[in-house]
């Protein structure tokens, strides 16, 4: 059985596959849609994405549920847990729109922020792939590699940040890699390779860190925040997953 972690990426998507109890059989892609990597020849049964699945038609509070949830986990890495507005918001593809149909579906009030604001391209592609493609909805689960982390820290919030201005941030980095390599479940090979042409070191990182917890979904973990999971209008899950069984 394959399995996928996958993040965006400047060219699109990068993904880390595996087969399951195979780890000789990883390899890393970098691809121009979500679709290709559903459709792949690996036919990954699992895939584990960093993008939010699932949208609200109204928020309140500070975005969805499962942000809210997981935020205080995360200590100073919390700030990496986009607060995701509602479904109109995010089909704005201006700005200013975008902060002004927010601001009318929200409570309290709250604008869109412009990092937030610059995947929402992603966001409509894999919220698009999954209504017209029903089959792949109980194969596709969010996660957020700052969960993952925390997950495979002994469920302890990190130190250390993974980007400072902008930047990678190689203590933050370094202690991520050591935590994929702590978990046994991946090659070291894999874990030490450079990020293929289009995508960056910390992309790369992100989509390892979901090859895990797809690993663990795989093989009958991941658990949910919230769990159960909750639907949205268009009955798509709206939970972020992580390990459940920790090596």
């Amino acid at each position: 059985m394959w399995v996928a972690g996958v993040d965006g990426c400047r060219a699109g998507w990068i993904a880390a596959l595996m087969q399951v109890g195979k780890p000789a059989s990883a390899k890393i892609v970098v691809v121009p849609t979500l679709a290709a990597i559903a459709d792949a020849p690996e036919q990954p049964a699992v895939i584990a994405v960093d993008m939010p699945i699932g949208l609200s038609e109204k928020t309140t509070g500070s975005g969805r549920a499962p942000e809210q949830l997981i935020r205080p986990l995360l200590g100073q890495r919390q700030s990496a847990v986009f607060a995701i507005p509602s479904r109109q918001a995010v089909y704005a593809e201006d700005y200013g729109e975008a902060c002004r149909r927010a601001l009318a579906t929200s409570d309290p009030p709250r604008k869109v922020s412009r990092q937030g604001f610059g995947i929402f391209p992603k966001i409509r592609e894999i919220d698009a792939l999954l209504r017209a493609r029903t089959d792949l909805v109980d194969k596709v689960f969010e996660v957020h590699p700052e969960l993952a982390f925390w997950a495979l820290n002994g469920r302890l919030a990190l130190d250390q940040p993974k980007k400072v201005k902008g930047a990678p941030y190689e203590p933050g980095m370094r202690l991520r890699r050591a935590l994929l390599a702590g978990s046994g479940l991946l090659p070291e090979a894999l874990i030490a390779s450079p990020a293929p042409r289009g995508a960056a070191a910390d992309d790369l990182l992100d989509a390892l860190a979901g090859l895990t917890v797809a690993l663990d979904l795989a093989t009958g973990g991941g658990q949910p925040f919230p769990d159960p999971p909750g639907r949205d209008a268009h009955g798509l899950p709206v939970a972020i997953w992580t390990l459940r069984r920790l090596p």
